[in-house]
């Protein structure tokens, strides 16, 4: 291979906001920025140069998992000092980052997108995430919560925007393993519907609401929220998943939500957001979540409007993601002597760098996570200040 030593040295001298040290397959050492070193980069082997321009975060995500690439320390720090430095090659507005084409997703290539993420195994999952199996952005009203009662306290502060009141109608789009909707029940007495399209999540939902004798208020279908007809609720939440609609298909989500409203219905939508409209770049799309939009939050608010929904709160959990993130890194980490006889090497790199490079991505700001409560039509009974959330 014809490798230019001049353009690697040029690539990596621009790379990071902070002094670094890296090793190349050749033995050369060479530290870069001024004081001492925050962390080590080696290559075991070099990453051609034409894999690099066509396609960085595809050839530095496939470069770490195929070991041409070792970290020595944090990896959510070294992703955080790329993401700090301005003029970065990583950078998400160099030519040399490559976004994920825009697929449409149907109702038979969403279930194939869901299920190449979520029917890994509930044990794989069970070892990393906290004790209710929440797999979305915890809420942390203390830096000492756990990561289970963070989780507890996103559920209530969910349940707690909704105002339910005993009777209402609840349905949760992307029901995950069901602790919402099972709080719901038994908290608030309303009647709550799940849907997922994972079979994992499905059989574990189905199995607690069982073991919990909540068979009267609580149900969980295994269909595409396309799916529902002929039925109307009161709220309807949906937590984590509008990520996996795709930019053709948000107008469809929010047309559809609207349908399944009852006039001056209340929905929580939370969800990952950006400021600029934006596909994930081709190493989230290809080995992370297929088919993933992140989308922005005007493009959302502009929906919301066009569909004659009235939004009535928004709020900011980015740092409440970043700590929720650093939990799961942490918790896989501990738990690698299991995950190693259950995945191979280079899924648990693969698994690393998505886990620390989300946790830098919210802490630099390139992305964010938003709670948007809104009405459908007018609702003028709704409490006139936030003192409800908060008794």
């Amino acid at each position: 291979m014809n490798l230019d030593k001049v353009f690697y040295q040029n690539f990596m001298k621009n790379l990071f906001a902070d002094p670094c040290e890296v090793r190349y397959w050749d033995g050369n050492v060479v530290n870069y920025g001024e004081g001492e070193a925050q962390f080590r980069i080696g290559f075991n082997e070099p990453i051609g140069k034409k894999e690099i321009i066509s396609d960085l975060s595809l050839a530095f995500g496939e470069g770490y998992m195929q070991k041409k690439i070792d970290i020595e320390g944090s990896v959510q720090k070294v992703i955080e000092s790329i993401y700090r430095k301005q003029d970065s090659p990583l950078n998400q507005k160099n030519p040399y980052v490559k976004w994920a084409k825009i697929l449409s997703n149907n109702i038979i290539k969403s279930k194939e997108n869901i299920q190449y993420h979520y029917d890994i195994g509930n044990d794989f999952y069970r070892l990393w995430l906290d004790e209710t199996m929440t797999y979305s952005c915890a809420y942390f009203k203390s830096p000492e919560d756990t990561l289970t009662q963070a989780q507890i306290n996103k559920v209530d502060h969910i349940l707690g925007k909704l105002n339910l009141q005993p009777g209402q109608t609840l349905l949760d789009i992307g029901c995950g393993w069901g602790e919402l909707i099972l709080t719901a029940a038994k908290n608030y007495q309303v009647k709550a519907l799940g849907i997922t399209l994972s079979s994992e999540q499905y059989t574990r939902v189905l199995e607690r609401i069982q073991n919990e004798g909540l068979q009267d208020l609580v149900e969980v279908q295994l269909m595409d929220y396309r799916e529902i007809k002929d039925r109307n609720y009161d709220r309807v939440v949906s937590v984590g998943m509008i990520e996996h609609v795709g930019k053709e298909h948000l107008e469809e989500y929010f047309s559809t939500v609207k349908n399944l409203l009852s006039e001056g219905g209340v929905s929580l939508l939370h969800c990952i957001t950006g400021y600029e409209e934006s596909a994930i770049n081709s190493w989230f799309n290809k080995y992370i979540f297929p088919g993933g939009y992140i989308p922005a939050v005007q493009e959302l608010v502009s929906l919301m409007a066009s569909n004659r929904f009235y939004l009535i709160d928004l709020e900011s959990l980015r740092e409440h993601y970043t700590r929720t993130l650093e939990h799961w890194a942490q918790n896989f980490e501990k738990s690698l002597p299991i995950i190693q006889k259950m995945k191979d090497e280079t899924f648990i790199r693969m698994w690393r760098l998505y886990l620390n490079s989300c946790a830098a991505a919210f802490h630099c700001g390139n992305i964010d996570l938003h709670q948007f409560l809104f009405t459908k039509g007018v609702n003028n009974s709704w409490p006139l200040t936030r003192e409800y959330l908060y008794p």
